[in-house]
């Protein structure tokens, strides 16, 4: 089978959950090799051989660490050269989607962004499937130059297990100058409570506009507490300051598809529906039966959300205690 290359998003430490989704389309369309960046590629390679992959190619250079995006460019265009691998998969993350355009750039090859899936057409070659203008319309895209450079949206496959031997092959690339233009001069660790990272959490509460204010979040807090879910919110309220844009679910946010996927007092405008829609359960309350987010549930509630929610939090505690 052909070698498709993946690469990793990890913090050093642990595979993130979209690298399992990456190497499980990779699985479908040829032989995945893993491209991991920095040290650590020990310690993740159990996770990595869970899911599949063949090879762990690794460039443990500080460059990488050191130096914004295009040390990584350059090392995945060195290894398409090298390699010659059926196409390349990449998170659509925001470094993801500009690594992407370097990548292509470098190679001469053509890229496709926003994938939530991939097929094999008559020739062999592969065409990814894209959701557009906010979900309304999906198409259908093939690279017809070069090596296929392709951003998968994050949550758009489920993950499946196989495993894989994992083999790490340690690869060195001089990285040249005009990729060190842009240094890293500082991190900022964010600070992680007990909830679940907001992509990666099968169960998702988010609230909305019919919140009314910021201090009402405590709500939404209390039931995903109850529930050991992450905490979501609409671009309304983080636009109105009422929750940190950081957990903003949306076409402009982040892109949740969850086991269940709670909207409280959300409207459903479509550039919300577009980060939530593809959750594999829907829960919906809201007061006005005629908002759009009815479209999508599975479960809909029609009500006061501080009543309905509420009551909902006492019986999820009751449930616990029996």
């Amino acid at each position: 089978m052909a070698e498709i290359l993946v690469l990793a998003e990890h913090d050093g430490e642990t595979v993130k959950k979209v690298t399992t989704e990456l190497l499980t389309l990779a699985r479908v369309h040829g032989e995945p090799s893993v491209v991991w960046t920095g040290d650590g590629a020990e310690g993740g390679r159990d996770r990595l051989a869970e899911f599949g992959a063949a090879k762990v190619y690794v460039a443990d250079s500080p460059d990488y660490a050191d130096y914004v995006v295009a040390p990584k460019a350059e090392l995945l265009a060195h290894l398409v050269t090298v390699k010659a691998p059926a196409a390349v998969l990449i998170a659509a993350t925001s470094e993801g989607r500009e690594i992407a355009g370097r990548l292509a750039v470098k190679t001469g090859s053509g890229v496709l962004t926003d994938v939530i899936g991939l097929a094999a057409d008559d020739a062999g070659g592969l065409v990814g499937e894209q959701s557009i203008f906010g979900g309304a319309i999906t198409v259908q895209s093939r690279v017809r130059t070069g090596t296929p450079i392709i951003a998968v949206r994050p949550n758009a496959v489920t993950p499946v297990p196989a495993a894989g031997p994992a083999e790490i092959e340690p690869v060195q690339v001089e990285i040249p100058a005009s990729a060190k233009t842009a240094r890293l001069t500082g991190k900022v660790v964010a600070e992680r409570g007990e909830r679940p990272e907001l992509t990666e959490a099968s169960i998702v509460v988010s609230g909305g506009r019919g919140l009314g204010s910021g201090e009402h979040f405590a709500l939404i807090e209390q039931l995903a507490d109850s529930l050991g879910a992450a905490v979501g919110a609409s671009r309304a309220a983080t636009d109105a300051g009422w929750y940190p844009h950081q957990f903003q679910v949306g076409q402009t946010g982040k892109t949740v598809s969850p086991q269940l996927y709670m909207a409280i007092g959300i409207s459903g405008a479509i550039q919300h529906r577009a980060g939530m829609q593809t959750s594999k359960t829907i829960m919906v309350v809201n007061k006005d039966p005629e908002a759009p987010i009815f479209e999508l549930a599975d479960f809909g509630v029609v009500g006061d959300l501080f009543k309905v929610v509420p009551q909902l939090i006492e019986e999820i505690g009751k449930r616990a205690e029996g």
